[in-house]
């Protein structure tokens, strides 16, 4: 099978290279085309590549009912709308770490300009001037740099400041545990301990609510008076006329600023002021950051389409590969599950719960939930729903999903559980298991009260009814003469006289006139088919 890709942006030769040597992949190379004739011809695409020109955003999802992947080459997603593409059902992927050391010798670059003034004194030179004594500057050597965000940016620029640099660094990210930046040589400190100690403050976070102007007034009025400031990060990071007010008081003796558009230059004094070093987006402008990028989403995209494997996706979860070989069964299960509970539900649904066990707790359990997750809304939904949009089309129908995890195992083995609940009525349980006779088979354990070992797969019908003598009798020969064949039956009670339960496997569906004439023997009292299909080959 060949699968289409549309090269929309100008990427590297190294990465178009790897593109065009896949033998499933047929590219298209058109950069620059406009949004209007992006539009008319998205629809014949699998895949899109884009850099930093195109944008993806709208109703333009609405219009590529092929679309699988949307691949930037580039680490940030400016140009386009994750949550439109997951809606639709679309990975995202972009190359978070090829630029990294382009970005961190950016920012040693724009600190050491800023601490030595060397655009002014460069500037001043190239007019005939000669002017040393303005620009005496200061040595960085056993300063204090604050770094704020250890990502893979922070933490190689924390890595150059200390060893090449000899600075002392200090770092804070409200995410990344203190024992991390620990056992990587640097202090963790609070955002407090570090404004008020740095020397220099270096921003290296995402631009979000938490982080807008993470940099304004009351911040600068808790530093060091002379402190200097570096962002190679979002614009929105900084409160700018407080920034200003600063350089023009002496609170703060410069900035150095990677801007990362065009239209920032023109719309503040701030990039005119004379104690400001700005660059115009260079944190990824080098040869080798390029080609690193392009060859990165290259891979990510040849390895979807030819091996069904994700690398470097935004909107699903990666697993390391050795741990994905190990969880792949329990996550088959999972969607296994989840198809099982959606044919016997009755209501509307409110919640799921999943309750895991054993060492499955030594996972992340996020694909394990949305594998639960794309079982059950399949069912309704059909192949519209994939491993992409399977959270986000849950939340749509206002269906709460909970995690909850135990010790305890049942009948000594890793275990997945899952419940349905109609607001805080319990609708259904079903509990899973792996036996590992050939290979790891999935096995359900226990539907609600009843005890039983049925397997998951193909046409199953689940037949409730009174324990009294005749019942299978009944439902087999309904099936006999209908030349329905069973596979495997699985019987349960919860006690002599009372209810019981058959799971049955059929070799084919039955038609809904069987189904209606089981339904139509005395002592039967539900009768539900579900049908279980095995997952397509690729991950989404």
């Amino acid at each position: 099978m060949t699968f289409r890709i549309l090269i929309a942006d100008e990427i590297h030769e190294d990465g178009l290279s790897l593109l065009m040597a896949s033998p499933v992949l047929e590219l298209d190379v058109k950069p620059g085309m406009g949004k209007d004739v992006l539009s008319g011809c998205i629809a014949s695409y699998d895949g899109v590549v884009v850099g930093e020109s195109t944008e993806l955003r709208g109703d333009i999802f609405e219009l590529a009912p092929r679309l699988r992947v949307i691949a930037k080459a580039g680490a940030d997603l400016d140009n386009i709308d994750v949550q439109g593409a997951t809606r639709r059902g679309v990975i995202v992927m972009n190359a978070p770490s090829s630029h990294v050391v382009s970005s961190g010798e950016n920012t040693i670059a724009l600190l050491t300009s800023v601490c030595r003034h060397i655009p002014a004194a460069v500037e001043s030179m190239k007019k005939g001037k000669w002017e040393k004594k303005k620009f005496q500057g200061r040595e960085v050597a056993g300063k204090i740099l604050g770094i704020v965000g250890f990502g893979r940016v922070g933490a190689i620029v924390a890595r150059y400041a200390s060893k090449g640099l000899r600075m002392n660094v200090l770092v804070y990210d409200g995410l990344v545990t203190q024992d991390k930046i620990r056992q990587q040589g640097f202090r963790a400190v609070t955002l407090n301990e570090l404004f008020a100690k740095s020397d220099i403050i270096s921003l290296h976070v995402p631009l979000n609510p938490d982080t807008r102007h993470i940099l304004n007034a009351k911040a600068f009025s808790s530093m060091k008076k002379g402190v200097i400031i570096v962002n190679t990060g979002r614009r929105g990071l900084i409160h700018e006329n407080a920034l200003i007010s600063c350089l023009n008081s002496g609170t703060v003796a410069g900035a150095a600023l990677d801007v990362h558009s065009e239209v920032h230059v023109k719309d503040s004094e701030l990039f005119d002021h004379p104690k400001v070093v700005c660059t115009p987006d260079l944190s990824m402008a080098t040869e080798e950051a390029h080609a690193n990028v392009a060859k990165s989403i290259a891979e990510s995209v040849r390895d979807f389409f030819e091996k069904g494997t994700l690398g470097n996706t935004v909107n699903v979860p990666v697993v390391d590969q050795a741990i994905r070989t190990r969880i792949a069964p329990y996550a088959d299960m999972a969607r296994r599950l989840g198809m099982f509970v959606a044919g016997l539900f009755v209501g509307d649904v409110a919640r799921i719960e999943v309750v895991y066990r054993g060492e499955i707790l030594d996972w992340d359990l996020t694909p394990l939930t949305t594998s639960v997750l794309l079982g059950f809304l399949q069912v309704f939904k059909g192949s519209d729903v994939n491993l992409v949009n399977a959270n986000f089309v849950a939340e749509e129908c206002g269906i709460k999903v909970h995690e909850t995890v135990s010790k305890a195992l049942i009948e000594g083995r890793p275990s997945i559980t899952v419940e349905v609940f109609s607001d805080e009525k319990p609708l259904i349980r079903v509990e899973g298991v792996l036996i590992r006779r050939f290979g790891e088979e999935p096995r359900i354990i226990g539907i609600n009260e009843f005890v039983t070992e049925a397997v998951p797969a193909g046409p199953m019908l689940m037949v409730k009814n009174m324990d009294i003598p005749g019942m299978i009798a009944g439902v087999s020969g309904i099936l006999a003469r209908r030349q329905v064949n069973v596979a495997q039956m699985n019987l349960s009670r919860d006690c002599a006289g009372g209810t019981a339960i058959s799971i049955i496997n059929l070799d084919s569906p039955a038609d809904d006139s069987t189904l209606e004439a089981i339904r139509n023997i005395e002592g039967i009292l539900s009768v539900h088919q579900i049908i279980i299909d095995d997952l397509p080959d690729s991950d989404a």
